[in-house]
């Protein structure tokens, strides 16, 4: 883009991306909104906790990786058209989780690149709250009217039993196991309609 002296021109370099936001989406008890700054700290906190990282990757994200993650989740939107939302509780505003989408080109079989993967993390003083489902309804809602894509997958880890449960219940009722770095992985389908 360029900036001249009545405003922005539009050049040839952004015809056809998709400059977007995260929409805010309102439930009964949750706020999902874009990230912002203040978001480092919650999500740090989250990214952190062993509980809450033992099924997704099973490793704790320092500070500096929660960041990385923050503004990857902000990027997506401007490139994709759809990403992740930063999880609020409406009742006290605490960031208390994510959820959203993204196409991360991963190098798993089978082949999940150019659909929309659904994925959610909570703060492990959310969890057994129903927060998470009622995360993943509303984007699957947003996505339902949103997204053309035929199809809507999620990968999750077997011992992930809670997971497992919210997916079954947003109506991700194809499974198959699919081999991700190596490592036997859980894969979700949810077709349109």
């Amino acid at each position: 883009m360029t900036i001249g002296a009545s405003g922005p021109i539009v050049g040839p370099e952004t015809v056809g991306i998709p400059h977007r936001a995260a929409p805010r989406i309102e439930t009964a008890r949750l706020v999902l909104r874009g990230f912002r700054e203040e978001d480092l700290e919650p999500q740090a906190a989250m990214l952190s906790d062993p509980l809450v990282m033992r099924h997704v990757g099973g490793v704790a994200l320092s500070r500096e990786e929660a960041w990385r993650r923050v503004i990857g989740a902000a990027g997506l939107w401007t490139v994709l058209g759809y990403g992740y939302w930063a999880v609020e509780r409406r009742e006290d505003g605490a960031m208390i989780g994510q959820v959203g989408f993204a196409d991360f080109k991963r190098a798993m079989e089978p082949s999940i690149e150019g659909l929309p993967e659904m994925g959610w993390i909570f703060a492990p003083g959310a969890h057994g709250l129903g927060y998470a489902s009622e995360a993943v309804a509303a984007g699957l809602k947003w996505a339902d009217v949103a997204l053309v894509a035929p199809q809507v997958v999620a990968i999750i880890d077997a011992g992930n039993g809670a997971s497992i449960r919210v997916a079954e219940k947003a109506g991700f009722s194809e499974r198959e196991t699919a081999t991700y770095r190596g490592e036997p992985i859980e894969l979700f389908r949810r077709r349109r309609a």
